[in-house]
């Protein structure tokens, strides 16, 4: 089972330019979050944005929440300068934009060590290119620090000159074969944000279409989507039902000697027994999370 089962159905960006914003994010229920100073900070606010991000996580507030920091993307001018700062800063990942190449990762690696990144900071990795979801199990290979993936669906369907249609079949192929890359690696993976705040049926939509194909959570822009999030992504409760049923009846089975285990009529195997582990150990990891 994989070592890094923690929340993360819901992930919401948070403007790092805007101090307000940070501050109610305290009381969002969100599993994790954000501070970005890429996209929702302008060029000439970058610098207080990443000073202001470094110090609101510093002076704590966020509970349990996992704490990121998006830098700016590789190859700007303020890249560097964010990861001396984000590093310094230790916050529980560094989120890294369009990521292309196994050697970015190693180059944002070494950069972390430098600066004194603790083991704690780990990174995350936006693939949001064709090139990047062609390289995507070579990108999750390259470091032990590489924990999640973070895939940017907008970026991917302007890069494909792809219709935005509800069913999101022009990204099919790049979610699929970065789905694919991070379980062979055992990496965390996101789904996209989606765009439209107040059309609550094509985000539930959405949502389940994730958790269907096996995301683990779900990028989010605005707090509005965080609670339908948390719930798309969580173990229901006729599946944590089935999961407790399926976990005692092969126990017992193992206890008689029998070799032969059925639940509502389906005969049971060692990987429905794993899933159901896994489904009663995600309950757990949201349990301790909301403690």
């Amino acid at each position: 089972m994989s070592t890094n089962l923690r929340p993360r159905r819901s992930v919401l960006y948070m403007p790092a330019a805007n101090e307000r914003a940070l501050e109610k994010a305290k009381a969002i229920p969100a599993d994790a979050l954000i501070f970005d100073l890429e996209d929702a900070v302008a060029p000439d606010a970058k610098a207080e944005a990443r000073e202001r991000a470094c110090a609101m996580f510093a002076g704590g507030g966020y509970g349990n929440r996992e704490i990121t920091i998006r830098a700016n993307g590789i190859g700007t001018p303020w890249h560097d300068d964010d990861l001396a700062a984000i590093a310094a800063a230790g916050p529980d990942g560094i989120v890294i934009p369009k990521v292309n190449s196994a050697e970015e990762v190693r180059a944002i690696e070494t950069a972390l060590e430098r600066h004194g990144a603790p083991d704690r900071t780990k990174i995350w990795a936006m693939l949001e290119t064709p090139v990047a979801m062609l390289h995507a199990e070579e990108i999750c290979g390259a470091s032990e620090r590489l924990a999640v993936l973070v895939m940017g669906t907008n970026d991917l369907a302007k890069e494909l000159h792809a219709k935005r249609v509800p069913d999101r079949s022009p990204l099919m192929g790049g979610l699929y074969l970065s789905l694919l890359a991070a379980r062979a690696t055992d990496k965390v993976i996101l789904d996209g944000v989606f765009n439209d705040i107040k059309d609550e049926a094509g985000f539930a939509a959405e949502c389940a279409q994730g958790r269907a194909m096996g995301f683990d959570g779900k990028t989010l822009i605005h707090p509005s989507q965080v609670d339908g999030c948390n719930a798309a992504f969580s173990p229901e409760d006729d599946e944590i039902d089935l999961a407790v049923r399926i976990i005692s009846a092969f126990e017992e089975a193992e206890r008689d000697g029998r070799g032969v285990v059925t639940v509502d009529g389906r005969m049971i195997e060692n990987l429905h027994v794993d899933e159901a582990r896994r489904v009663l150990a995600i309950r757990d990891a949201i349990a301790q999370a909301q403690a």
